[in-house]
């Protein structure tokens, strides 16, 4: 993909680069764990170039959430942004990719139910929480919802 601009994250590149070149069969957790990661596709909301991020992965049914903790730091990670701005993504879990798109929740139900999904496949996501509300900051759910064919 000739617009593709890898993170300048050494270790975010790096497993994005693996994940991918596999066909999805190595680089499917996060360093250093034993959690699953899957690889969200987007656009740059200013720059336009194509983005991947491994981000945890969580599922409900057929949909992921996608969390925004960027580990509790007090600013959003940038990804946010090109979601809030381009809800078009691709997401490749495994071998597996699909095309999805993605919607901010904010119905405060449906935020707690996803929440606690979660904070289950992910336990740290919990002290996130804590960590990004002493900065003011609530952490951004999306569920990323298949795309279906028209």
């Amino acid at each position: 993909m000739s617009d593709y601009k890898p993170s300048p994250v050494g270790w975010v590149a790096e497993q994005v680069q693996r994940y991918e070149a596999s066909g999805g069969t190595e680089a499917l957790t996060l360093r250093n764990t034993d959690y699953p990661v899957i690889i969200v596709t987007n656009r740059g909301w200013k720059s336009g170039a194509v983005r991947k991020t491994p981000l945890m992965r969580v599922a409900d049914g057929e949909n992921y959430i996608l969390v925004g903790s960027n580990g509790g730091a007090p600013d959003n990670p940038l990804w946010v942004n090109n979601l809030r701005a381009e809800p078009n993504v691709t997401i490749q879990d495994k071998t597996q990719v699909y095309e999805m798109r993605v919607r901010e929740v904010v119905d405060p139900s449906e935020r707690a139910r996803l929440w606690a999904i979660a904070v289950e496949a992910f336990p740290r996501y919990a002290s996130y929480l804590e960590n990004a509300g002493k900065s003011g900051r609530l952490i951004p759910v999306f569920l990323a919802e298949p795309v279906k064919a028209t």
